[in-house]
């Protein structure tokens, strides 16, 4: 059996259990191959199947765990596995599969930060909001998705692309984003409902089991605009919420991502609000630099050229 992805290195052969996330039919030089994104609770990994594509095509789909064999080998710095059979696993409590050690908690990625621990932080933040009117609606929003908020990843793949994702994203913004209000005489109560708050659409936006995808109102109306849905409603049934405070925090929602050409309907315009853009920018791309970091298996001191964003990375001394 094969070890984790993230200790995979090229050349190595055998058989391992994994999620298929993504799986497509492509066209190369020499024909014809199926592109697979497979995904186990330490990474994620290339997959490629190069030959008997009509035999392979309806053993699985994206979603499902599978069973694969193959070998790995490096292209263009990375790491990818060439599959030589694949089947969906049979997931049966008394099945083979289960008993030559497959697991689903062992496949769906995960927050390096244990789950019950970030809750606890959310709760401790939520309670140490000084605002009475900001606290009330932070609490309003908590029961609303409570179930949600605890395991929601943060985004289909881009970033914090795994269960706890959120969490992690939005408590690592409000940590952040507090001392940069404070030391920049900013309003903090509202930063850190900013931060709280800002992907707060992504609930509504995101389906989320084995794996991410977009629901309908996510493709048709967008997390922001979800969010400043979700938000304003939550603000209209607290009694004598202000109105200016409801329009400031509307404010960083619409603005969070900083340029219209990212997409934000409208640009930074307070002091909070560019708080809350610029360490929203520096949370998501830091998550990136590491995962490209954990994920090259290349034998260089640099990783393989991010296109996302625009670089390769240095791996390190001694690396």
């Amino acid at each position: 059996m094969l070890p984790p992805i993230s200790r995979l290195s090229a050349d190595q052969g055998g058989w391992g259990f994994f999620l298929c996330t993504e799986k497509s039919l492509r066209s190369g030089r020499g024909g014809d191959f199926l592109a697979l994104t497979l995904r186990d609770g330490s990474g994620t990994l290339i997959g490629r199947i190069f030959d008997n594509l009509e035999r392979f095509t309806g053993e699985f789909d994206a979603g499902e765990f599978v069973k694969a064999q193959g070998r790995t080998n490096l292209f263009n710095g990375r790491l990818q596995f060439v599959i030589e059979n694949i089947r969906r696993v049979m997931v049966g409590p008394d099945s083979q599969d289960r008993r030559d050690g497959f697991r689903e908690e062992l496949l769906l990625p995960v927050s390096p930060r244990p789950l019950e621990e970030m809750w606890a932080e959310f709760q401790q933040i939520v309670e140490s909001v000084g605002s009475p009117h900001v606290r009330a609606l932070l609490v309003r929003i908590v029961a609303q998705t409570e179930e949600r908020l605890r395991i929601w990843p943060a985004a289909r793949a881009v970033h914090h692309a795994y269960r706890g994702g959120f969490l992690e994203h939005v408590l690592k913004m409000a940590r952040t984003g507090r001392a940069l209000a404070n030391e920049y005489g900013a309003n903090p109560d509202l930063v850190v409902a900013g931060a709280l708050l800002h992907d707060i659409g992504k609930l509504e936006e995101l389906d989320y089991g084995t794996t991410t995808s977009y629901t309908r109102e996510g493709n048709l109306v967008g997390h922001v605009t979800l969010g400043v849905l979700m938000v304003r409603g939550a603000c209209d049934a607290i009694p004598g919420f202000p109105d200016a405070l409801r329009t400031e925090i509307t404010h960083l929602i619409l603005s969070h991502h900083g340029d219209r050409e990212y997409g934000a309907p409208v640009e930074p315009m307070t002091i909070e609000a560019m708080i809350l853009a610029s360490i929203d920018d520096l949370d998501s791309k830091i998550n990136q630099v590491r995962q490209a970091l954990a994920e090259d298996a290349g034998e260089s001191e640099f990783t393989a050229y991010n296109s996302r964003l625009g670089r390769s990375f240095w791996k390190g001394p001694g690396k």
